[in-house]
């Protein structure tokens, strides 16, 4: 099944508050801000067929196993991570790290996000190949995915977003994802970034 919160279970929260040297509750905080904005900036790559290939190519960097047994942070790539995290954001990367910086805990700095999201892009995108390509007891509605320029991806990407909210609906409404994630103000910081990107890249 796809969904934000399988999405979710997936990362290793004690491992990443180690790394960061926060407490568990502060690390939730910011990986629960943090995945979503991930995934609005993968859905505007996905939207453009140029990028999107490059997306792809990210996918299948990924190694294959990642997500078996749990994942172990030693085993994901963050120096990949800050390559995927620059390619996504382009010259808003600042712009980015500064609305999540302020989502409403005070432990949860624009350097913390920094750290914080090089760590969980490899994740997400492990767990998008994974449902892109149907591994490990795929879901049939993902075999779409590996034809046509990424409309699969887009669709499982539409999906997590929506389930970011309880039940929202993603698409059209990317602010408010991120709004409910985030923090109204920072929300319509980053929908507005990632709206562009969307928008800037048809």
């Amino acid at each position: 099944m796809t969904s934000f919160d399988d999405l979710l279970s997936q990362v290793p929260v004690a491992q990443i508050a180690d790394k960061l040297g926060v407490d568990q509750a502060t690390a939730t905080t910011a990986i629960g801000a943090a995945i979503p904005v991930l995934l609005g900036g993968f859905q505007a790559k996905a939207s453009n067929p140029d990028a999107a290939s490059e997306l792809e190519g990210e996918i299948a960097k990924q190694p294959a196993g990642l997500l078996d047994g749990g994942v172990d942070l030693e085993q994901v790539d963050v120096s990949n991570g800050h390559q995927i995290v620059d390619q996504t954001f382009g010259a808003e990367k600042n712009t980015v790290m500064s609305a999540l910086g302020n989502v409403g805990d005070s432990k949860v700095t624009q350097d913390l996000m920094a750290k914080l999201l090089p760590m969980l892009a490899p994740i997400v995108l492990a767990y998008l190949g994974k449902k892109v390509l149907g591994g490990g007891g795929g879901a049939a509605t993902d075999t779409a995915a590996s034809s046509g320029g990424g409309g699969g991806l887009g669709d499982i990407l539409g999906s997590l977003l929506g389930g970011a909210t309880s039940g929202g609906k993603a698409s059209g409404g990317l602010g408010d994802v991120l709004g409910d994630a985030l923090g109204k103000n920072a929300g319509n910081v980053l929908g507005s970034v990632l709206g562009g990107l969307l928008g800037g890249k048809k």
